[in-house]
């Protein structure tokens, strides 16, 4: 494989996990959250803790973590080849991408982890203030990972565009 076509592979890869992402986060804010906002406490608590287990698989690690390494291989490979006129837009992306994963490991994993040891919601004593200390805090920090996400996606996109202006 050439050092060029690893270069569009792994910016296109980079540029489709990313939006995969992106649309995941953004689908939270504005489908999940939303309509478990009228759930009542236990079903609140119940949904976010099964969401939480079942959303660690291998198709969820491949894009969330292969969106990080994707976007490294493409930076290399365009500081040092054909790519560098969109090295600025990767880059920015990259950064972007960054925020995501401070985000999600400083606060909503944090969070997510937190609900977990909350136990069985049929044993929890005071739902509402599990609930309380986890969706609002969760909610709004997820928005900040959908928007970075997307903005994200927005300058890989340009990317490709400015990869496919110079030969690339």
């Amino acid at each position: 494989m050439t050092v060029r076509l690893l270069q569009h592979v792994s910016l296109i890869a980079a540029t489709v996990s990313t939006g995969l992402m992106a649309g995941l986060f953004t689908a939270f804010a504005y489908a999940v959250m939303p309509a478990l906002r009228g759930a009542d406490n236990r079903t609140f608590v119940d949904a976010m803790q099964r969401i939480n287990v079942t959303i660690v698989n291998g198709w969820f690690l491949l894009s969330f973590l292969g969106a990080l390494l994707f976007l490294t291989v493409s930076a290399l490979l365009a500081w040092r080849g054909e790519g560098r006129p969109a090295l600025t837009w990767i880059l920015c992306g990259l950064a972007l991408y960054v925020v995501v994963l401070v985000v999600t490991g400083v606060v909503n994993v944090p969070l997510n982890n937190q609900l977990a040891a909350a136990g069985n919601p049929d044993r929890i004593a005071d739902l509402a203030a599990v609930r309380a200390h986890f969706e609002s805090t969760w909610a709004t920090w997820n928005v900040v990972r959908a928007l970075a996400n997307t903005a994200t996606f927005g300058c890989l996109a340009w990317a490709l565009v400015v990869y496919g202006r110079t030969g690339g």
